[in-house]
């Protein structure tokens, strides 16, 4: 089913002439409200060493800060999305700034593992809040294609690129200053873009106001919840665990359950008509298989560099800066010129083969490496492969949406993000595990003195990794294929509106 509309089937927002005079102020408050969510995925990570010693809480404790933030997140953006729909993006834009800002203070003065925690879950929380505001808000101001292909292009590369950022910025606070510190920094984002938010959005709200669909809320919220947590478990106690297969299963049922609940909703949740348009399907596959293979290199390239390379925290995210570089050149650069000539069934499935050939490239890496041969041209392969992808795959994910659903549908593009990187992270990480296990017990006999146990604890370590390296490859390779049968040919005649320049490639 196409959910292509014309534009009378629009519903135009009353304030879309000031927020258009105003649009480029606007993504400046957009993206620092979105780079404070992006940053904060992995900016506390390094953190967390420190954070354990000060508040004394054990290992099993520790995946709570992360787990706390992504069940939370993950679980509520469907239902925050449509809120901010129902009753204005402004507000649930300045809720979500405040909430989150609020919990990050709350978090750095914790004294206790349970009062970090719950100011991660709160986080979480109105990060679902905030994040889908975000990204409608940017829909529904930029139309104009050459314009509309910039912004997303901006918006993309922080999408891509804040994550790494967000280790570099974890170090060097965590190193110079303090691990409270990655908590009190969001501080310092959430003010000017809360100044801004006041200052230069209009309220609008859904003129109709129709019925919550409470049961559609229910299910969804559980059913994520449950996809998230059985992943996490895995991560912990094993893909076979009861408990791991009993949310894994019934987070399935809910989500299948979902869905026909939504066929026949009067005031669906999640409208189907957002999951119809094979373009839209095919940005948001894109979004959820890149996020999910792209985890793997946050996670495993960190421990390599430090365990391997003896590369401190700092040094760490220094290492990380050519992917957001590449990120940031592609999707803000080149990608806004690109796109507007070659269609997005060539640019996404290029964009995960070069991120599968990235990834296949970092499994040279021995127990003694070179950073420069051995990561540096994965991670610009990397950059240039999400670069080209993010930009146009959120663009296309949020395209031809009516503008009452412009909330949800950015939240289901947050949705594919947040519960690929959580499934990315359990998979990628178990894998490993089992892998570096494996490798110890068939090679155990052979490491009979303390020297030969160390050496055969460091090439297992790798041997886990490139493993892990070679199956996010394969999601990459996978995605490639997926999006390239789903998207259909051609360029969207928004990508060129206004530009004076026709479609060259149309594949």
């Amino acid at each position: 089913m196409s959910d292509t509309l014309t534009a009378p089937q629009i519903s135009a927002d009353p304030h879309a002439e000031h927020h258009h005079a105003r649009r480029w102020i606007i993504l400046v408050v957009l993206a620092l409200a979105q780079l404070m969510v992006i940053l904060d995925s992995t900016v506390v990570n390094i953190a967390l060493p420190t954070a354990q010693k000060a508040l004394a809480f054990s290992d099993n404790d520790r995946q709570w800060i992360i787990t706390g933030y992504t069940l939370a997140f993950g679980s509520l953006l469907l239902f925050a999305g449509r809120l901010a729909d129902l009753f204005g993006r402004k507000w649930a834009l300045i809720i979500g700034l405040i909430g989150f800002a609020g919990a990050s203070a709350f978090g750095g003065a914790a004294t206790s593992f349970t009062e970090l925690v719950s100011a991660r879950v709160v986080q979480g929380a109105f990060g679902a809040v905030l994040a889908p505001a975000v990204l409608a808000i940017l829909t529904t101001t930029f139309r104009d294609g050459r314009e509309r292909a910039r912004a997303f292009g901006i918006f993309g590369a922080i999408g891509g690129g804040g994550a790494a950022l967000g280790l570099l910025l974890g170090g060097v606070l965590t190193q110079y200053f303090s691990w409270r510190a990655t908590m009190y920094v969001n501080v310092f984002f959430a003010i000017p873009a809360l100044i801004g938010a006041f200052v230069l959005l209009r309220h609008s709200a859904s003129e109709q106001r129709p019925r919550l669909d409470l049961p559609g809320a229910i299910t969804i919220t559980a059913g994520l919840f449950a996809i998230v947590y059985g992943f996490s478990l895995a991560d912990t106690d094993g893909w076979t665990a009861g408990k791991t297969l009993g949310f894994l299963i019934a987070g399935g049922v809910l989500l299948i359950a979902f869905l026909l609940i939504e066929a026949r909703s009067k005031h669906a949740l999640l409208p189907l008509r957002i999951l119809g348009d094979r373009n839209r399907g095919g940005g948001l596959i894109a979004m959820f298989l890149a996020t999910t293979g792209m985890f793997g290199v946050f996670l495993f390239m960190t421990y390599y560099l430090q365990s391997n390379l003896g590369y401190s925290a700092v040094k760490t995210g220094v290492a990380f800066l050519p992917l957001p570089g590449a990120i940031i050149i592609m999707a803000a650069v080149v990608m806004p010129r690109l796109q507007r000539r070659v269609s997005p069934k060539i640019l996404i499935p290029s964009g995960m083969m070069l991120g599968a050939i990235a990834l296949a490239l970092l499994t040279r890496i021995g127990v003694v490496g070179h950073y420069a041969s051995d990561i540096l041209p994965s991670l610009i392969l990397l950059g240039l492969g999400m670069g080209t992808l993010f930009a146009i795959a959120m663009s296309i994910s949020t395209l031809r949406v009516r503008a009452e659903d412009a909330g949800v549908a950015s939240a289901t593009v947050n949705t594919m993000q947040q519960v690929g990187g959580s499934i990315g992270t359990a998979l990628l990480n178990t894998i490993a595990t089992s892998a570096i296990t494996a490798y110890i017990a068939a090679h155990v006999a052979s490491a009979a003195s303390k020297p030969a146990q160390l050496q055969l604890q460091a090439t297992a370590a790798v041997h886990g990794y490139t493993v892990a390296f070679w199956l996010a490859a394969a999601i990459f390779a996978g995605g490639a294929v997926v999006t390239a049968i789903v998207l259909r040919r051609g360029v969207p005649e928004e990508f060129v509106h206004s530009s004076g320049e026709p479609a060259m490639i149309g594949a």
